[in-house]
């Protein structure tokens, strides 16, 4: 379950005409802090960021799930379960299945969400995407910057 201040800040930033991914973005920040503070762990810095995505879309951050071809079918389904529920007002999840995850979660290392490691995660994400997609981010960052000043 989301921190309740973290809700607030996704839908601040939903409220100022940002975009879901960066209302998103919350709730990934929130799950690595959860991972370095020993809440609880994860075995890659993509399986925290995976997790903060999903938080996201339950909390009901309009959030679409990955294109066909851009994930794994699994990740994919998970990602638009996810989406339905949050869009669904659905209740919170039930306490046992939620103590249960955290459980497994607690036997997983902390190390994943390390400066070091995100840092390695950030700079394989940036290789892999095309010089235009990456041309295209840096001015939509630059005109995030605008907005902001």
């Amino acid at each position: 379950m989301p921190e309740k201040s973290t809700v607030e800040r996704a839908k601040k930033d939903l409220r100022q005409g940002k975009s879901p991914t960066t209302a998103a973005g919350e709730f990934v920040r929130e799950e690595i802090e959860h991972v370095r503070g020993g809440k609880h762990g994860a075995r890659s810095p993509q399986q925290a960021i995976a997790i903060g995505l999903s938080k996201a879309r339950r909390a009901g951050i309009p959030l679409p799930p990955p294109a066909p071809g851009k994930a794994k079918q699994k990740t994919r389904e998970s990602a638009e379960r996810a989406y339905r529920k949050g869009q669904a007002h659905a209740k919170k999840p039930a306490r046992r299945y939620s103590r249960i995850r955290e459980q497994v979660l607690k036997r997983e290392p902390k190390s994943t969400a390390s400066r070091r490691e995100l840092s390695r995660q950030t700079r394989k994400a940036s290789a892999r995407r095309t010089p235009a997609d990456r041309a295209q981010r840096a001015r939509r960052a630059a005109r995030t910057r605008r907005k902001a000043a």
